[in-house]
């Protein structure tokens, strides 16, 4: 048979794939709501999985966030002070397994500098209380404003090479900081790593930014409804997996979502068996952590 046989299965499929692929992209649409109807399009078609639209969608996002909207607020800064001792920083380092940690002088709104705890490193079983000091090995601060564009300071994370920024308001006063991490998981999502492990042994709900948390699912609902002040029904399940599980219908897989009294319910990870953690999310969320 010839290849120039205009029917050719081959050509055929080809033809039809890039036509597909063509009518996604090249739509034209008019406005944000548009474009992501045309991503969720292509995902439907399987142009696209779904951890593909959902990063595009993050990049969307991310466009239009300001340093304020992911920030971690100042109230969560782990901070140490400059004037402390060896005996009274590194059980501070220890305990909470940070690689930065910004140094303040008198209270947060005077930062002297970041400590990268790698540069602790050099000093191995010498450090001690006569030879050593904070300010000897500080590194300088990155200041940006809570209404910096959170796409802009990725790119100068990127450009610059740091990975941290402390956040100021209009009168310059500290409200949280930022970092790189922050940033990416906006896009990819909840980036854990041995730290995050160690963290979520100790607590149940933990804060990815202002107005998401990570929770295990064997958290139990009246814990959940006094730490976020809901009120769910705790008379028929036990735990907020069971009653998200419940509200789906099914057993959900990692990546679906349901919104239950206008609160975001994604699950993150998930068994044959049951729901292991789940990503919440609340609109327009405004707590007094935020006041700082």
């Amino acid at each position: 048979m010839s290849d120039d046989n205009p029917h050719s299965t081959n050509g055929s499929s080809s033809k039809s794939w890039a036509s597909r692929l063509l009518q996604v992209f090249t739509g034209e649409p008019k406005s944000r709501e548009e474009l992501v109807d045309l991503i969720q399009d292509a995902e439907e078609r399987d142009l696209i999985d779904n951890d593909t639209k959902e990063m595009i969608e993050g990049v969307l996002d991310v466009a239009e966030l300001k340093v304020r909207d992911i920030m971690i607020p100042r109230s969560q800064m782990v901070t140490l002070d400059i004037n402390q001792g060896v005996e009274e920083f590194l059980p501070i380092v220890i305990d909470s397994q940070h690689s930065r940690y910004p140094v303040v002088s008198e209270n947060k709104d005077h930062v002297e500098g970041i400590l990268l705890a790698k540069d602790l490193l050099p000093y191995g079983f010498n450090m001690s209380e006569e030879s050593f000091s904070l300010a000897s090995v500080i590194r300088p601060a990155v200041i940006v404003p809570e209404s910096k564009r959170v796409d802009v300071l990725l790119k100068e994370f990127r450009s610059q090479r740091y990975h941290m920024a402390i956040v100021v308001d209009e009168y310059g006063g500290v409200s949280g900081l930022v970092t790189i991490e922050d940033i990416l998981e906006e896009i990819v999502g909840e980036i854990e790593d041995e730290t995050d492990h160690y963290e979520d042994s100790k607590a149940a709900i933990r804060r990815i930014n202002k107005s998401r948390y990570s929770v295990k699912a064997l958290t139990n609902i009246e814990d959940f409804n006094q730490y976020f002040d809901t009120d769910f029904n705790d008379e028929e399940y036990d735990t907020i997996g069971g009653m998200v599980a419940h509200g789906f219908g099914h057993l959900p897989q990692p990546g679906e979502e349901i919104t239950l009294e206008n609160i975001v319910f994604k699950v993150t990870s998930a068994d044959k068996r049951r729901i292991q953690q789940i990503q919440v999310t609340f609109p327009q969320r405004h707590t007094a952590e935020d006041d700082g």
